[in-house]
């Protein structure tokens, strides 16, 4: 079947993209237009063609849209969770995650019939689930859409969506509270050491322009390293909160005129220097 090659493509290219270079906002807003890219090819193939068995309708919307439908809600709920994510007390960011941990997994309850029917691999009810044109009012807000598109969507498949990003994000938010868990033992240590005399007395948008460029120069651990790993040395480093620097790296990219107007500024200062020793 054609949609099956569609979605060989699709994990081909998210694997591409989580193996890639970028920070977590930068992969959600390509995966972002990745994945409406690929739905709308997937649309073009289904929209008012017939299948050819019940089962077939039943296997596409039960098993192959969620694939990448689910990744669309995951990658519009991690961009929306990262962005408002607080960056400086490690213990504040925990309680953050663990909340938004908390709001996912009340879905799971509010929708424990079809939780459980899902999870078990029940099939008795498939027919009514995953075919085109039946209702279900007892719907979760995010599956309304098929009401709208009902060619594309049955009144299940987008809760089967829904549950497949929400174990995605839930992997991932507990990942992320190890981490910082992790980090809180950190500094504790370092905490007992000599603390840093080093003060930065540029403005914060210059280091966040410089610490983008030496993650994009590849110069530390040859690239390996991730912008909140290298923002967070630099803040302990420099005695500095370099607050939500991901918002500011865009206001960068979207300076009329010179975008690496810091990087210049250093190449002029180090010229100036060296012109100065040579007199």
């Amino acid at each position: 079947m054609k949609y099956l090659k569609l979605l060989s493509v699709f994990e081909s290219h998210l694997d591409a993209l989580e193996g890639g270079k970028g920070d977590v906002l930068f992969k959600a807003e390509k995966g972002i237009v990745l994945v409406e890219k690929s739905i709308r090819q997937l649309q073009k193939e289904i929209t008012g063609k017939p299948f050819a068995t019940p089962e077939d309708e039943i296997y596409f919307f039960k098993h192959i849209k969620p694939q990448i439908f689910s990744k669309l809600i995951y990658y519009v709920k991690l961009f929306n969770i990262e962005s408002k994510r607080p960056r400086g007390n490690d213990a504040a960011q925990i309680k953050y995650l663990q909340n938004q941990i908390d709001k996912l997994q009340a879905f799971f309850n509010d929708n424990l019939e079809f939780y459980n029917y899902y999870r078990r691999g029940a099939m008795s009810l498939d027919e009514q689930y995953f075919i085109r044109g039946n209702r279900d009012l007892r719907l979760p807000l995010e599956s309304f859409h098929f009401l709208i598109d009902d060619q594309f969507s049955t009144c299940h498949d987008g809760t089967v969506s829904t549950i497949m990003a929400y174990d995605m994000l839930i992997v991932y938010l507990k990942k992320e509270i190890d981490d910082l868990n992790i980090n809180l033992e950190t500094q504790k240590s370092i905490a007992m050491e000599k603390p840093s005399k080093l003060f930065w007395t540029g403005s914060k948008t210059d280091l966040i322009e410089l610490i983008y460029a030496l993650h994009a120069s590849q110069s530390i651990n040859g690239g390996t390293v991730d912008i909140k790993e290298m923002a967070s040395h630099f803040e302990h480093f420099y005695n500095i909160d370099l607050g939500n620097y991901y918002h500011t790296f865009i206001e960068i990219r979207s300076r009329k005129t010179t975008r690496t107007r810091f990087l210049e500024k250093l190449i002029d200062a180090l010229q100036h220097r060296m012109d100065s020793l040579d007199e």
